[in-house]
């Protein structure tokens, strides 16, 4: 038995799996993750293709056509950009949209500010005052523009009425050439208040205790603790917000098209007013589209700054 098995031979050991090509199976693997990811967002990049790039890329190129409903578009080269810049609205539009954006940014960053700090300071009732600071975001910016639209009316409006039972005198407010733009403002800080608020807040909360506590040891005060300790802790989350207020701002339409109509006397028409009027009581699309790819270049500027900014910060 043992002479058998001596000449039989020996059992063959498993063979050992060919070597796979190097990075081939991870590249396939890693192919059929990127395409079924793809897949997931195909509804959504179609959508943001068809309602976000295409429409700006049509705005280009109807910028440099003479163009209206029902005709076949023709190619004016500049000249809707030279109309557009010689229209007496043109400056007085673009100087309300800077006004504008300025005293917003003074207003949008002040009030939220001190606010967050005021709820960052609370002991109790926080979400309550939280919520009633939010509660005008929640509100359609329509129906919040109608509302102030009553409060300003210089007849029977609320304000004029607080004014009047304190023996205050009365102002013309979104009706005067000199108080329309300042109304509009505190009508769009008011409505965008919250979500500026709770964002401070959340980085309020993110500065460890341990920099205020040595900062009282050291004998700083409220104001020295909020100007060497909360500021440069949140300075980037202060950047960003102001950044993104200027771009917001810069695109104000709402407050004067529902509240002023533009006026009195173009005292509010800002930018994106004046491109609604273009387009749509002017039938000249043209000149609208000129004027659209002349803020797209303003504000493609601010978000270049934005996106390097939070490109920094995250490197860092």
């Amino acid at each position: 038995m043992t002479k058998t098995a001596e000449r039989l031979p020996a059992a063959a050991a498993p063979l050992a799996p060919l070597p796979a090509p190097a990075g081939g199976g991870r590249g396939r693997r890693a192919l059929a993750d990127q395409v079924r990811a793809y897949g997931f967002l195909l509804g959504g990049l179609i959508c943001f293709a068809l309602f976000s790039w295409y429409p700006a890329i049509r705005a280009v190129v109807i910028a440099f056509q003479r163009y209206t409903p029902g005709s076949a578009p023709e190619w004016v080269g500049t000249a809707n950009f030279r109309r557009v810049l010689h229209d007496p609205e043109f400056g007085a539009a673009w100087r309300n949209t800077l006004t504008f954006t300025v005293l917003a940014l003074l207003l949008g960053f002040a009030v939220p500010f001190v606010l967050a700090l005021v709820l960052n300071e609370l002991r109790h009732a926080k979400a309550f005052f939280r919520v009633v600071v939010y509660l005008p975001v929640m509100i359609p910016p329509v129906v919040s523009a109608l509302l102030w639209k009553w409060f300003y009316d210089p007849g029977a409006g609320l304000a004029n009425e607080t004014l009047r039972a304190l023996h205050l005198p009365t102002s013309n407010w979104s009706n005067g050439t000199d108080t329309a733009l300042i109304s509009l403002v505190i009508v769009a800080t008011w409505a965008n208040l919250g979500g500026t608020v709770l964002i401070y807040l959340a980085a309020l909360q993110s500065i460890p205790g341990e920099l205020y506590e040595a900062a009282e040891l050291d004998g700083a005060n409220l104001l020295q603790r909020i100007r060497h300790v909360t500021i440069p802790q949140t300075r980037f989350v202060i950047l960003m917000l102001m950044l993104l207020q200027i771009i917001a701002t810069m695109q104000v339409f709402t407050e004067p098209f529902v509240i002023t109509g533009g006026g009195p006397e173009s005292a509010t028409v800002t930018v994106l007013y004046l491109i609604y009027k273009y387009a749509f009581l002017y039938n000249d699309f043209g000149g609208a589209c000129a004027l659209s790819v002349m803020l797209l270049v303003l504000l493609g500027a601010f978000s270049a700054l934005y996106l390097r900014l939070t490109r920094s910060e995250g490197d860092a």
